[in-house]
C-alpha cells in the first residue's frame, strides 16, 4: 500500500522560508514520480512542482520557479518542497501525490501530472503566510 505523509507546515511572515517533507512507502520500484500540490480557500487545486524518481529530473510551476525548489533523499524516501521567500498568496493547504509510472500506459510527463493530478495522495500540510 502506497502511503504518503506530509509535514513541515506552519505559520510564516512573508518574505520567510519553509520546508516542506513527504515520506514515500509502498511503491516496489523507483519507477515513480512525487509531485506537490496547494489548494487555497476557494480556489482550484494548483500543481506547483514535481519529481521523477527514477530520472532526477524536475519540473514546476512558473507560479514558484525561483523561489520553490523540489528536491529528494531517496535514502529517506523523502521528497522536499523548500519554499524560500513566501507570499500572503501562497498560503493554502499542500499536498504531496504519487504515481508508479511502471504502471501508466501512457507515456505522463511531470507538467501532465501537475495538470491532472496523481494517483496516490496524502492528507495535506497547512500553510499560512502572514502579511
Amino acid at each position: 500500500e502506497v502511503q504518503l505523509v506530509e509535514s513541515g507546515g506552519g505559520l510564516v511572515q512573508a518574505g520567510g522560508s519553509l520546508r516542506l517533507s513527504c515520506v514515500v512507502s509502498g511503491f516496489t520500484s523507483n519507477d515513480y514520480a512525487v509531485g506537490w500540490f496547494r489548494q487555497a480557500p476557494g480556489k482550484e487545486r494548483e500543481g506547483i512542482s514535481c519529481l521523477s524518481i527514477s530520472e532526477s529530473s524536475t519540473f514546476s510551476a512558473d507560479s514558484v520557479k525561483g523561489r520553490f525548489t523540489i528536491s529528494s533523499d531517496n535514502a529517506k524516501n523523502t521528497v522536499y518542497l523548500q519554499m524560500n521567500n513566501l507570499k500572503p498568496e501562497d498560503t493554502a493547504v499542500y499536498y504531496c501525490a504519487a504515481e508508479d509510472r511502471s504502471r501508466d500506459i501512457l507515456i505522463k510527463t511531470l507538467p501532465y501530472y501537475l495538470k491532472f493530478g496523481m494517483n496516490y495522495w496524502g492528507k495535506g500540510t497547512l500553510v499560512t503566510v502572514s502579511a
